[in-house]
C-alpha cells in the first residue's frame, strides 16, 4: 500500500513501477542492475482500441494518467547500455558476442544520446527512457547471434520505436518525434520482411518466436507477421519505384488472402486480425487493379 500525504501536503501520485527484489545480472560487463516492473491492476490500464498496425491504445485515467505499459518490457544495463527484453539476459551467450557488445557500449550510448539526449537509466523510467532503452535494444539485437532470434525481435521492436515516438509527438511536438518515427515504422517494414525471408531460407527460425505480439496484450503470431509485412509495406513502403512497389503490394495481397481466407475466427487465428486482414485485402486490391499495372 502506498504511503498516505500527511495532512495538508498534497497527495502523492500512485506508483506505477517498483524495484524488484531481484536485480538483473548482465553477462556482458558482469555487473547488477535493478530491474523495474510496472504494477499490475488498480485501474493502471484501461484498454482502447486497437490500430490497423494491432497496437493496443491505453485510455488515460484520473489516478495514474496516460501509461504506457510497452516502455517496461525492455531491461537495459546502465553500466555497458547492453538492452534486451528482460528474458533473453540470462540467455545471451558467446564470448565474441559478449566482447563485442562490451567494446561497442560507448558506440551505442553516443548514437542513443543523438536522438535522446539526457536519457537516464537510473530513475524510474518515462516515456522518453522507455524509448531511448527500445533504441539501445535494437542496436543490441544488431550484434547478437541467430538463436536469440534478433531479427525478429528487432523487426517487433522498431515497430514498438515507431509507436513510442509517436507517443513522444503527442506529448511534445516540435522536437521532430513524428519524424523520427517514421524512420523506425520504414526500420521495422524492412525488418518484418527480412524475418520472413530468413524463415522462408532457414537462415533464422523467425517463425519459432514464442511471443510475436506486436504489442504486449495478445500474441497474433506467426499470421500476425504476415499480416503486418503487408500493411507496413503499404503504409511506409517506398513509392519512388512504382513497380516495385505495385510487385510487393500484389504479393502481400495474395500473403493476406491465405489468412482471411481460412474463415473462422479461431485462438489461433484471433477475429480481429480477420477483420483488419479484410479490410488491408480491399485496400490492396485497389492499388494494384488491373488500372495501376
Amino acid at each position: 500500500m502506498p504511503a498516505k500525504s500527511k495532512p495538508g501536503q498534497p497527495a502523492k501520485k500512485p506508483a506505477l513501477s517498483y524495484w524488484s527484489k531481484e536485480k538483473c545480472h548482465c553477462p556482458v560487463c558482469k555487473k547488477d542492475f535493478e530491474k523495474e516492473i510496472m504494477y499490475s491492476g488498480n485501474g493502471r490500464m484501461i484498454a482502447g482500441g486497437l490500430t490497423d498496425e494491432l497496437h493496443r491504445n491505453f485510455e488515460p485515467s484520473k489516478k495514474f494518467g496516460r501509461v504506457y505499459p510497452l516502455v517496461y518490457d525492455i531491461g537495459t544495463c546502465p553500466v555497458c547500455y547492453t538492452s534486451l527484453l528482460w528474458s533473453d539476459f540470462k540467455d545471451l551467450k558467446g564470448q565474441t558476442v559478449l566482447d563485442e557488445l562490451y567494446n561497442s557500449a560507448d558506440d551505442r550510448k553516443k548514437k542513443a544520446e543523438v536522438i535522446f539526449p539526457y536519457f537516464d537509466l537510473t530513475r524510474q523510467r518515462t516515456l522518453y527512457d522507455g524509448a531511448a532503452m527500445y533504441y539501445l535494444a535494437l542496436m543490441t539485437y544488431d550484434k547478437v547471434g541467430a538463436e536469440l532470434l534478433p531479427t525478429m525481435k528487432s523487426a517487433v521492436l522498431a515497430l514498438r520505436l515507431g509507436w513510442l515516438c509517436t507517443d513522444l509527438h503527442a506529448r511534445c511536438p516540435g522536437h521532430n518525434f513524428e519524424y523520427i518515427a517514421q524512420v523506425f515504422y520504414r526500420k521495422a517494414t524492412f525488418l518484418y520482411e527480412q524475418a520472413v525471408i530468413n524463415e522462408t531460407s532457414r537462415v533464422e527460425k523467425s517463425s519459432t518466436l514464442g511471443n510475436m505480439g506486436p504489442d504486449m496484450d495478445k500474441n497474433y503470431g506467426w499470421d500476425g507477421v504476415i499480416y503486418l509485412c503487408g500493411l507496413l509495406e503499404y503504409k511506409y513502403g517506398q513509392k519512388d519505384d512504382l513497380a516495385l512497389r505495385l510487385k510487393k503490394l500484389s504479393e502481400a495481397k495474395t500473403a493476406i488472402a491465405r489468412i482471411f481466407g481460412l474463415g473462422k475466427s479461431s485462438k489461433a487465428k484471433p477475429g480481429p486480425l480477420l477483420e483488419k486482414s479484410r479490410d488491408l485485402y480491399d485496400k490492396l486490391s485497389a492499388e494494384v487493379s488491373d488500372d495501376n499495372f
